[in-house]
């Protein structure tokens, strides 16, 4: 089982050798992205968005490009869209994604996601209180703290500009 892992983490550990643009990969999921200042930053972004459709092709790996992102961050008031490919298939802009449990909108206001968090908090709160309704304060907490509160508390770290530091985002 060891050289079978070590062989899969060789396979996908190659990926980024010709991509020139920032990566971010996890698991299963990656981000790559870009600052564009002038036409041609585009171009990069393309050409390294090329590269990854031709990298997948030779290693005879299917990559979903129905589930890629194009999001652009800026303070424009008018912007213009940009049209990404990968392989043959456009990729599809928005103007939010997740990624990692979180909602990232394109003008970084974090609306979206604390409400997504509060639903999914609410709905394990409800949960709680309906299961639980026989059981002792022990077993009321322990379901709390395992299902609500891990919900509320995950991803809750935010960067705080104004103070140039991490700040926890309270619900």
């Amino acid at each position: 089982m060891g050289p079978l892992l070590f062989l899969a983490y060789v396979y996908v550990n190659d990926i980024w050798r010709n991509i020139k643009s920032n990566k971010r990969p996890f698991a299963d999921d990656c981000i790559i992205y870009r600052k564009i200042m002038i036409s041609s930053d585009i171009d990069k972004l393309q050409t390294d968005l090329d590269r990854l459709s031709e990298w997948a092709e030779q290693n005879k790996m299917k990559i979903n490009s129905c589930k890629s992102k194009a999001v652009s961050f800026t303070e424009a008031r008018v912007k213009e869209w940009i049209r990404y490919y990968f392989g043959d298939q456009l990729i599809q802009e928005e103007s939010s994604f997740k990624y990692l449990g979180i909602i990232i909108r394109s003008d970084l206001n974090w609306a979206d996601h604390i409400n997504y968090t509060l639903r999914r908090a609410w709905k394990a709160l409800h949960f709680v209180t309906c299961i639980l309704k026989k059981g002792n304060n022990n077993m009321n907490r322990l379901a709390y703290k395992a299902l609500e509160r891990s919900i509320r508390e995950y991803d809750a770290m935010c960067w705080d500009p104004y103070r140039g530091q991490v700040s926890a985002l309270t619900l």
